[in-house]
């Protein structure tokens, strides 16, 4: 009886790791984040009686949502504002949330953290 031929195998092959660029830390990206966490604390304190300066778990989620989709755009630090942006980086399920909280705590921003704001409407205008 003969032994079947065993072949060698050929070594294995790496794994290719997908490359992941770094997080977008820009000032820009930085000063989005502060607004949006200023939008969310405004949004939360109005409308789930959050403490100042303190967040409810679900708009807390969404304000880490939001800078994990911050830290991944596409754009970086030419990023446009959101609502004129050609790539909508939030899901389905929770784009309608990130606008009503935006519709909501926008036009307040003036008032409570009017340097925010002023950049803000700067980078609007930057975008035309």
């Amino acid at each position: 009886m003969q032994m079947p031929v065993q072949h060698p195998t050929p070594p294995a092959k790496p794994k290719a790791k997908r490359s992941r660029r770094p997080p977008n830390q820009g000032p820009r990206i930085r000063r989005e984040k502060r607004t949006i966490s200023a939008m969310l604390g405004i949004y939360c304190r109005d409308h789930h009686a959050g403490r100042p300066g303190s967040l409810c778990a679900e708009c807390d989620a969404l304000l880490r949502y939001a800078h994990q989709r911050l830290d991944n755009c596409a754009f970086g630090e030419l990023k446009q504002p959101c609502n004129q942006c050609s790539v909508h980086c939030y899901s389905k399920t929770l784009r309608p949330r990130i606008i009503e909280v935006m519709r909501y705590a926008g036009p307040r921003m003036t008032l409570r953290y009017p340097i925010l704001s002023a950049f803000h409407l700067l980078d609007k205008l930057r975008a035309h």
